[in-house]
């Protein structure tokens, strides 16, 4: 019998060491690493378990714990000598627990694969990462009420097909952006609660003979529940699609954000002014100003969308339970992770201190006969059927084009060669602040329904927080 040494832990079978090329190119260690916290925080609570069922002696436990917790501050203090050899996070850890502790060590995998353990992993960490983002969510939240409340009045030229379509207040305008993160916050509490349920203990696929405590370990890490099915809590990862999903649909909303915002600071648009601290210039063009942290919050959108379509792939022809290719759901996890903190983290300073243009924005409104539909409704109220109010604007907006006026600065005489209906009052639902006052119902632009829903907005972010 041929004998060998390895530093890997798994090496009992084999009779010749691993091809260097396959031990770098099957290694994670250089990005799983980052799940360190989780498996030494999972670890210990195995460890507790483990010596409640007898399986482990209390001095045994003990010394676990406290290597465990030794090695997360030579982490955190950048002491820790990771080695590729050793394959990923879990067995870098085992091992150096094992060189400072002896035997205790080596039975701390009792009972459990790293099958489990890394769903475990993984699941503690997006959990995290879900708690991360959802402050970030509320302080951009928050940013974006205040940033209403101080601009309720504003009047800004409502688009449909980027044409002008009817005036709208700024306010109910980010209003609109907050009700997006809304959900997009719901999304992300109704992924952590799914996520949250333990696979450990499911083992390699078929769960342990050992007298397991599955319960203890649940409650110890802050699960809701343990896992129902050994074979699916090791192999699924549908809780990661579920969590990279939640996170495309809000940066698809970031992405449209940083649009919208984009356009409003072009000087043929001048709507608005973000700091200088959140744009850069040109090289060759003095007179830039480039609002490249929306572009790039744009830009990243696709970044994300791209993990979705990648795990998405990863697991669709994966068979029961576990295989070797979901080693590759890390990477784009973590770049998600990344992606969407540093997203709304610029997002939240940047937007609430864009400063409002409110000449121009009114300057706008006025063009693009934005008032129309008034007009039509004004008829309607006077008992003209709709789609005859409808043609009668049509045919006045096609006089004012021709013309160069607005239907406002047209006399009254002009008004009522279109339809005698019309009287002196029209001029009272022709100007801005006419059309956007009378849109006063529950989701209405009237200044004093966005003034109601910044209250509910505030009661709902000071139960969130």
């Amino acid at each position: 019998m041929t004998k060998r040494t390895s530093s890997q832990l798994w090496t009992g079978r084999f009779t010749e060491a691993t091809d260097a090329f396959v031990e770098a190119f099957t290694a994670s260690e250089h990005f799983d690493r980052r799940l360190y916290a989780q498996d030494i925080r999972g670890s210990i609570a195995h460890a507790r378990m483990l010596a409640k069922a007898g399986v482990l002696s209390e001095t045994e436990r003990d010394a676990i714990i406290a290597g465990l917790e030794g090695l997360r501050v030579d982490i955190e203090q950048g002491d820790f000598d990771w080695s590729p050899a050793l394959e990923d996070v879990h067995m870098n850890i085992e091992k150096r627990l094992t060189d400072r502790i002896g035997e205790a060590g080596k039975k701390l995998h009792t009972a459990r694969s790293r099958n489990d353990q890394v769903a475990t992993d993984i699941r503690l960490y997006l959990r995290d990462a879900i708690d991360a983002i959802r402050a970030q969510l509320l302080r951009f939240q928050q940013g974006l009420v205040d940033l209403a409340e101080r601009e309720t009045d504003t009047i800004l030229p409502g688009f449909t097909h980027l044409q002008v379509a009817q005036p709208v207040s700024f306010g109910h305008h980010m209003l609109a952006w907050y009700e997006m993160l809304v959900r997009d916050q719901e999304r992300f509490e109704d992924c952590r609660q799914r996520m949250n349920v333990m696979p450990l203990g499911s083992a390699a696929l078929a769960g342990t003979s050992f007298p397991i405590d599955r319960d203890m370990t649940c409650a110890e890490l802050g699960f809701d529940r343990p896992s129902r099915n050994s074979l699916d809590a090791v192999s699924d990862r549908d809780f990661a699609l579920e969590f990279t999903a939640a996170a495309a649909i809000l940066l698809t909303h970031t992405s449209r954000m940083a649009e919208e915002m984009i356009i409003w600071a072009s000087p043929l648009v001048d709507f608005i002014d973000l700091p200088d601290r959140y744009c850069t210039g040109s090289s060759i063009m003095p007179q830039k100003k480039n609002p490249d942290v929306a572009e790039i919050v744009r830009g990243k959108t696709a970044r994300v969308n791209g993990h979705l379509m990648a795990l998405l792939t990863l697991m669709k022809s994966q068979p029961l339970a576990y295989n070797r290719d979901n080693q590759e759901d890390k990477e784009p996890l973590f770049d998600t992770v990344d992606t969407v903190l540093d997203s709304l983290r610029a997002f939240a300073d940047m937007v609430p201190a864009m400063q409002v243009k409110k000449g121009n924005m009114y300057a706008a409104a006025k063009k693009g006969f934005a008032t129309a539909t008034d007009l039509a409704d004004y008829l309607v109220r006077k008992g003209v059927p709709f789609r005859d109010a409808h043609a009668i604007v049509g045919a006045a907006v096609r006089h004012g084009v021709e013309q160069g006026l607005d239907l406002a600065e047209m006399d009254l005489a002009t008004l009522r060669g279109f339809s005698d209906t019309i009287d002196d009052d029209v001029y009272q639902i022709l100007t801005l602040e006419g059309s956007v006052a009378a849109r006063d119902h529950l989701g209405g632009t009237a200044p004093n329904q966005v003034r109601q829903q910044i209250a509910e907005a505030r009661e709902r972010l000071k139960g969130a927080v």
